[in-house]
């Protein structure tokens, strides 16, 4: 392997002067091959070392396997690796451990309702309306029931508590009966406060909806909000 200072002088000896590649092998003690070879390469490229042979390199397949089984941390890889003759550092299994380690997948919880048992209430925007001179966002209220998925949405200028109590009732009118309970996901409508551990506090017209309809209330723990049924009723009405 030459430098590339050789390398320069390859060129200039057979481009600038005109020698052959035997000359400049004479002139400058390489080998004619040698010559020729980086002759016909246009730009210098150094050889790249060989990588070498890592400690760790033949436990490899057992961390992926250990990791796809349970989420052990890099301390018990470290452990189980030593007893099967691990002779490294822990350094760099923490380093392939963070590489290989499946992504955490958050987790839902699926639920399973009868009929008539729940319905899921909810307020969304659709863009805006024109009243006069201006323009008001324009919301709807949708009440999907849990068991059928059987929609109901109603377009409103505003969430007011009056709106909101007044699609509760046409909701359960549309569907012929009122469920045994819906979830609010803490909204602002039907949730005064709700602390995390707590039981939450609802807005006392809710209350007064619930007894004449036989209705219970079921609030969600509060959480990262997906956003899927949302978005399920917005394509369904886009």
């Amino acid at each position: 392997m030459i430098d590339y200072e050789t390398y320069c002088k390859i060129h200039d000896a057979h481009h600038k002067q005109g020698l052959t590649a035997s000359q400049i092998a004479r002139e400058l003690g390489l080998h004619r091959r040698t010559v020729s070879h980086w002759l016909s390469q246009p730009r210098f490229r150094p050889r790249q070392p060989a990588p070498r042979k890592s400690k760790l390199d033949d436990f490899k397949g057992q961390i992926v396997r250990q990791l796809q089984s349970h989420p052990y941390t890099s301390a018990q890889i470290f452990q189980q690796l030593r007893q099967a003759g691990y002779s490294g550092g822990i350094s760099i299994v923490k380093q392939y451990v963070s590489e290989v380690r499946p992504p955490r997948k958050p987790a839902f919880l699926t639920l399973a309702f009868a009929p008539g048992e729940c319905a899921q209430v909810d307020w969304g925007q659709f863009g805006s309306v024109a009243v006069g001179s201006t323009r008001r966002r324009l919301s709807f209220f949708v009440m999907v029931l849990c068991h059928s998925r059987m929609l109901y949405v109603q377009f409103t200028p505003a969430e007011t508590m009056e709106h909101f109590l007044d699609c509760h009732v046409n909701a359960f009118s549309y569907f012929g009966g009122a469920t045994a309970k819906t979830m609010v996901d803490n909204l602002k409508s039907a949730v005064l406060q709700h602390s995390l551990g707590q039981r939450a506090l609802l807005n006392p017209p809710i209350q007064g909806l619930g007894r004449p309809l036989r209705h219970r209330d079921r609030r969600l723990r509060r959480g990262p909000a997906t956003g899927k049924g949302l978005d399920f009723i917005l394509h369904l009405i886009g």
